[in-house]
């Protein structure tokens, strides 16, 4: 199922799959087009920004400036449940970044050895959820649809990952 799903990537196609938290919806986060079908996808708002799953800390490095705090700070909660605020490498604003405590996931990225997008698979203002069924009925009617979806069935409870802003000192929780 990697092999099948990172063809759908590469393709620029949009998959939900499960995640560590919650059904997500990925795609590659460089392609901007693909990004910009997940934004139609959930119904969201165009400046609010998507948080990116990376494979690796040295991937992390690769988008964001990450100092010697914050860095020991991310190897005690990655991968994990967190997503960390950090600014963005080569420019003036800021990136979410989160490595997963998935197995299949982090295999994925892996095989790509590209970022991909880490938001939930729901509408926006609609709960994010561990069951399939429960996504799928949300996109149900909607004119855009993922092209591929990965089954897992129902995940453990859970909730999306906490936020916390690494550009302020002290960091600032934005989401528990």
């Amino acid at each position: 199922m990697v092999q099948k799903t990172a063809r759908s990537i590469r393709r620029g196609q949009i998959v939900i799959c499960p995640t560590d938290t919650v059904y997500g919806l990925i795609c590659d986060a460089t392609n901007q087009k693909a990004v910009k079908r997940i934004i139609l996808l959930k119904r969201r708002s165009p400046q609010k920004p998507i948080p990116v799953f990376v494979k690796d800390i040295k991937m992390a490095k690769r988008l964001a400036e990450i100092n010697r705090t914050q860095a020991a700070f991310l190897k005690e909660v990655w991968p994990g449940a967190v997503t960390a605020v950090l600014k963005r490498k080569n420019s003036q604003g800021t990136i979410g970044l989160r490595i997963p405590n998935h197995k299949w996931l982090l295999g994925l990225a892996e095989q790509l050895n590209r970022p991909l997008t880490g938001t939930s698979a729901n509408i926006s203002g609609k709960p994010a959820s561990t069951e399939i069924k429960e996504v799928l009925k949300q996109f149900k009617n909607q004119k855009n649809q993922p092209d591929l979806v990965i089954d897992a069935g129902g995940l453990p409870r859970s909730k999306p990952s906490t936020v916390i802003d690494l550009t302020l000192w002290p960091p600032k929780i934005l989401r528990y």
